[in-house]
């Protein structure tokens, strides 16, 4: 690595998203069509959610962490501690 590398440029985000609290994890769809694992959510309005072994795998979900949408539909998963530093709830 070169040791006289400048830092890297920084950005500030503002988009909005939709994210739920992961409150646990458990094997295997909800809705029994193949593997995959179901997020349940801290929030108790929300059902449980059934995910691919694909995103699971790309992800890494843990609980207590978000499931986030964005605007565009893509599915991802960020830590606890990452999402409440750079996202506050809007509504």
């Amino acid at each position: 690595m070169n040791e006289a590398m400048a830092e890297l440029p920084r950005y500030k985000c503002h988009k909005e998203v939709w994210a739920l609290k992961i409150k646990e994890i458990h094997p295997g769809r909800a809705d029994g069509k193949g593997p995959g694992q179901t997020l349940h959510f801290e929030d108790a309005r929300y059902a449980p959610m059934s995910m691919s072994d694909e995103w699971v795998g790309r992800t890494k979900p843990e609980a207590g962490g978000y499931y986030v949408q964005y605007k565009d539909g893509y599915q991802s998963y960020s830590p606890a501690a990452a999402f409440e530093d750079g996202y506050t709830l809007i509504r």
